[in-house]
């Protein structure tokens, strides 16, 4: 047995697997919705290359909302979960950015090594991903993205070839523990937590730390 999005195979599983996999994740996307307050974009999955979308020439395996799967909104509960991803079993957990966070992403050597110093420094964090691909990402408050070029320059960070960028609306991240583009799951780094995920840091708070340490990691 196995489980199919869009019509196409993606992977074999046994029955007992298949059952505990879908609890597992109306677990998380009810985690998302109903704790931290985020919308959920069902999400293509990727195996040996090929995405679950049946698009052979697809750009991003395994990394996109499906067309057809409307969002879970902020707020739903694990019944309306568990209802709406019946439609789409198997669906990686996407979240849009742009809405309740933007991120700030940076390699997650670079991210490991901010993340302790903003943590020693007590500055306000939100929750902090690492993907199978080894980046790192911070959530922080909507509309970082169309503001980096202008912090950076006033941080005096604009001339500096910096392994970090700011993904916003139009983007998607892969909530953990999803599979991320048939590579492997994503991770927390710094889980998110009541009180702080749907109210996450402004940029600034967190850019200069992440820029030192982005042009440390290029120049050591």
């Amino acid at each position: 047995m196995g489980f199919t999005i869009g019509g196409s195979r993606v992977r074999e599983i046994r029955p007992g697997a298949r059952r505990r996999g879908r609890a597992t994740e109306c677990t998380a996307v009810a985690e998302c919705t109903g704790l931290w307050g985020w919308d959920v974009a069902p999400g293509a999955r990727a195996a040996a290359g090929r995405c679950s979308c049946g698009d052979a020439g697809c750009p991003a395996p395994g990394a996109h909302p499906l067309d057809f799967a409307p969002e879970v909104p902020a707020g739903a509960t694990l019944d309306e979960v568990a209802k709406a991803w019946a439609e789409v079993p198997g669906a990686s957990i996407l979240l849009p950015v742009g809405r309740t966070f933007d991120v700030l992403e940076v390699s997650e050597a670079a991210g490991r090594r901010a993340l302790v110093r903003l943590e020693r420094m007590g500055v306000p964090l939100g929750p902090v991903s690492a993907t199978p691909t080894g980046r790192a990402q911070f959530f922080v408050a909507p509309g970082a993205a169309p503001e980096l070029p202008h912090l950076l320059y006033r941080m005096g960070w604009d001339d500096a070839d910096l392994d970090l960028r700011c993904l916003g609306t139009g983007h998607y991240v892969t909530a953990p523990p999803s599979d991320h583009a048939g590579l492997g799951p994503s991770r927390w780094l710094r889980p998110p937590a009541l009180g702080s995920s749907g109210t996450p840091p402004q940029a600034r708070l967190l850019l200069g730390t992440l820029a030192y340490v982005c042009h440390r990691s290029t120049t050591a």
